[in-house]
């Protein structure tokens, strides 16, 4: 998964349209994983205020993006 576009980055990107933050998982980003899928299910839940539901929404598909133009970075030393 190094390159963008990679077939592992889209399968990531699949992998976040059924479950927030799995695609980072998949990816080992567990930290962003966390995050995408805590405010996109906190979002969720909160949907009769529609301001959190919105921003579940827009999170949601950031995780998307994120995970299929993720590319890994390498250090030299």
């Amino acid at each position: 998964m190094a390159e963008q576009g990679s077939a592992g980055n889209v399968i990531a990107a699949i992998c976040n349209v059924f479950f927030p933050g799995l695609g980072q998982l998949v990816q080992g980003r567990i930290g962003a994983a966390l995050i995408f899928a805590i405010v996109v299910f906190g979002g969720y839940a909160l949907w009769f205020f529609v301001v959190p539901a919105i921003i579940g929404g827009i999170f949601h598909l950031w995780a998307i993006i994120d995970a299929a133009k993720f590319r890994k970075v390498e250090i030299y030393r």
